[in-house]
């Protein structure tokens, strides 16, 4: 539910979405920015690398943008965090290691990473999964602080690749090492995105699995890294086990609030029952979330990717640096004007092609007769040119190639020969000729038979015995509607199968709108169901 209290103006937003792709969107990035109404805006898996940013997307009026890119793959993952001009950030920086800082202003506070090789630790910042700005902020007790904020696009653990599960939690533990490292140092921080896991059972829609639900290494990292949101109420720091420092803004105001789900099926049309769970977070410090948070809450009705979402409302006001860091896409040579595009030469070369090849010709007429400028004179500069009486000028077509205009002239029938022996132009209305064609059809084609329709229906029968189409689909059990067929597309002996399933939308099974267990195989060799 959306914060119901007023703000003013200056008080600070902070929401976190997970786009699937930003350069996908059905309407301009501005009025997406503008709509979700905030100071500071990450949006995760972009999918666009730096060869393929468009300045559209770069460049937003009013905002000022941080990208990472993945280098391991094109139009994979990505992070960017866009800050309004009111919130200008004091330092940017890509990645969680360090190693791929090359500009000036950077944040530093990197922690202890000795656990970690130097090939390891590029690896976790190869797919451009973070962001971080560093932001001046004024609190509600009028003290000038810091706030960090450190946008990332955390891994999938996917099931039949064991790598990317290690993978993905040495990139939980580079993010713990780095945002402890600044919150001890610097001041406070927020740690906002895709985290890729559901934390508590109240974050899932159907777990499976209740008794191992808290094994996940996931959920595990999570247990010790955020302190209980209950518990943070009623009980001091130290209080805490070791290493929780966080928060989970939403559980800190709504502990208890079922059906809170930021991320459905899409294939399976699992928004429509809300069939979900609740990966998109936005973690903060304990003292930031209890000074300086109104509230967190979830945006499911903001549509147009397979997540929603997720907002922070604050009592501090942002504070704007003088100048944008260095990390930000505007400094970037390509949109800098530093470095111009092929496609700019091309365009030019075109126009001076197709618009300047007369004015150079009459320019040059014009100077010689000393700026006189005669009818004749043009008339002979446009014939040079263009061409003298359909001959090809300089710029004329090619010999045995037609003007496009040619296709949309009127026939002109050719002079027929009468019984006089003149020659008469047939001047006759094309709607005449067709008249005189269609009559002359009429009358040399015979009325069908009965034998004629007889042969074309049972021609009609025949055709329609070797070419019968699809089956129609069965109707599944639960709702007697229906099915839909759908292909098996996952690598293993089933895939390319095809199968009926219930065409409601995924739900839970005691949901009697969602989709019923109905499922029925297409056989391979008969086309037909079994």
């Amino acid at each position: 539910m959306e914060f119901s209290t007023p703000f003013p103006l200056d008080r600070m937003k902070i929401v976190s979405w997970n786009i699937n792709g930003i350069r996908a969107t059905r309407v301009g990035l501005k009025n997406i920015l503008d709509s979700l109404d905030a100071d500071i805006i990450c949006l995760q898996e972009t999918k666009v690398t730096r060869d393929l940013l468009e300045e559209p997307v770069a460049i937003v009026e009013g905002y000022n943008s941080y990208f990472s890119f993945s280098r391991v793959r094109s139009g994979y993952s990505g992070v960017a965090t866009f800050c309004k001009n009111r919130t200008i950030p004091l330092a940017a920086e890509e990645g969680l290691s360090g190693l791929l800082t090359t500009q000036k202003g950077t944040i530093g506070c990197y922690g202890n990473t000795e656990e970690f090789c130097e090939e390891e630790i590029l690896s976790l910042d190869q797919e451009g999964r973070a962001v971080i700005t560093q932001h001046k902020i004024l609190t509600t007790d009028g003290k000038e602080e810091t706030l960090t904020v450190i946008n990332v696009y955390c891994p999938r653990a996917d099931p039949e690749k064991p790598e990317r599960k290690t993978y993905k939690l040495r990139f939980y533990r580079l993010l713990q090492i780095r945002a402890e490292a600044i919150l001890k140092d610097v001041g406070h921080v927020i740690i906002l995105g895709d985290v890729n896991t559901s934390h508590k059972q109240i974050d899932h829609c159907d777990p499976t699995d209740v008794e191992v639900f808290e094994e996940n290494p996931g959920r595990q990292w999570l247990n010790q890294f955020l302190a209980d949101p209950v518990v943070s109420k009623t009980e001091e720091v130290s209080d805490q086990p070791d290493g929780a420092l966080f928060l989970d803004s939403f559980r800190y105001f709504h502990p208890t609030q079922k059906n809170a789900f930021t991320c459905w099926c899409s294939a399976s049309g699992a928004r429509q029952t809300n069939y979900g769970t609740r990966i998109d977070y936005i973690l903060a410090n304990r003292k930031l979330v209890e000074a300086e948070f109104l509230d967190s809450i979830i945006l499911p009705e903001v549509e147009g990717s397979d997540h929603c979402p997720v907002k922070a409302l604050m009592k501090c006001c942002p504070l704007p640096a003088d100048k944008c860091p260095s990390l930000c896409t505007k400094y970037l040579p390509e949109f800098a004007g530093r470095q111009q595009k092929l496609s700019q030469f091309l365009v030019k070369k075109n126009k001076d092609l197709e618009v300047s090849a007369v004015d150079k010709e009459l320019s040059s007429s014009q100077s010689s007769n000393e700026g006189s400028e005669t009818s004749s004179s043009r008339k002979r500069t446009v014939e040079k040119v263009c061409g003298n009486n359909g001959k090809k000028g300089k710029l004329g077509p090619k010999s045995g190639q037609g003007s496009l205009l040619g296709f949309f002239k009127p026939v002109v029938p050719k002079p027929t020969t009468l019984n006089d022996g003149h020659n008469k132009s047939a001047n006759i209305e094309v709607s005449e000729i067709k008249n005189v064609k269609v009559s002359t059809q009429q009358e040399s084609t015979p009325a069908p038979t009965s034998g004629t329709q007889n042969g074309t229906q049972q021609s009609s029968a025949f055709w329609k015995t070797v070419l019968k189409g699809p089956p129609p689909p069965p109707n599944c059990k639960g709702h007697g509607e229906p099915c839909v067929l759908r292909t098996v597309k996952k690598a293993g002996p089933n895939c390319g199968r095809q199968f009926y399933v219930c065409a409601r939308p995924e739900g839970h099974s005691t949901n009697p709108q969602a989709r019923c267990n109905f499922f029925l195989w297409v056989n391979k060799k008969s086309g037909v169901v079994g």
